[in-house]
C-alpha cells in the first residue's frame, strides 16, 4: 500500500509545471521592449488663455483678424478670402499694420484643417499669432 501511495504522490509532482522559465521570457520580453521603444515628442497647438492681470492696460495693438467659420469658410479682416490666399493677404495687411497682432479665431464646429493649415502658413512666414477656439453653446 505504501508503495501505491508514493507513486501517486510522484504523479502529481510531475503534473506541475514550472513557471520560472516562463517569467524569465517574460521579463527578458518586457525589459528588451522598453529599452528598445521610441518615444515621440509630439507637439500640440496651445489653446491657454493667457492669465488675467490687474496692470493698468497698454494701448491697444492694432490686429489682423482670420476667422474661420462652422462651413470651414475663413474671412481676414471680415473679407471672405480662399484658404489658399489667407498667407498673402496677411503679407499684404502686415505691410500696412507692421506691428499688428494675428488673430486666429475658429468656431467650435470648424473643422481643424483650416485651422491647422493657416497656422503653419503664418510659422512658415515668421508669424506668431494669438489663437482662440469658440466653445459650443
Amino acid at each position: 500500500m505504501s508503495l501505491a501511495r508514493t507513486h501517486r504522490s510522484r504523479r502529481s509532482d510531475d503534473a506541475e509545471v514550472d513557471m520560472t522559465p516562463m517569467l524569465d521570457i517574460v521579463f527578458i520580453m518586457l525589459i528588451f521592449f522598453i529599452v528598445t521603444a521610441t518615444f515621440l515628442d509630439e507637439k500640440g497647438l496651445d489653446f491657454t488663455q493667457p492669465p488675467q492681470s490687474t496692470a493698468t492696460p497698454a494701448p491697444p495693438t492694432p490686429a489682423i483678424s482670420i476667422y474661420v467659420d462652422a462651413r470651414d469658410s475663413v474671412s481676414v479682416e471680415n473679407v471672405p478670402v480662399e484658404l489658399s490666399a489667407v498667407a498673402s493677404r496677411v503679407e499684404r495687411l502686415m505691410a500696412e499694420k507692421p506691428k499688428a497682432v494675428i488673430s486666429l479665431r475658429a468656431d467650435a464646429k470648424a473643422s481643424l484643417d483650416p485651422v491647422v493649415y493657416i497656422k503653419d502658413q503664418m510659422k512658415l512666414a515668421g508669424r506668431d499669432m494669438v489663437m482662440k477656439i469658440d466653445r459650443p453653446n
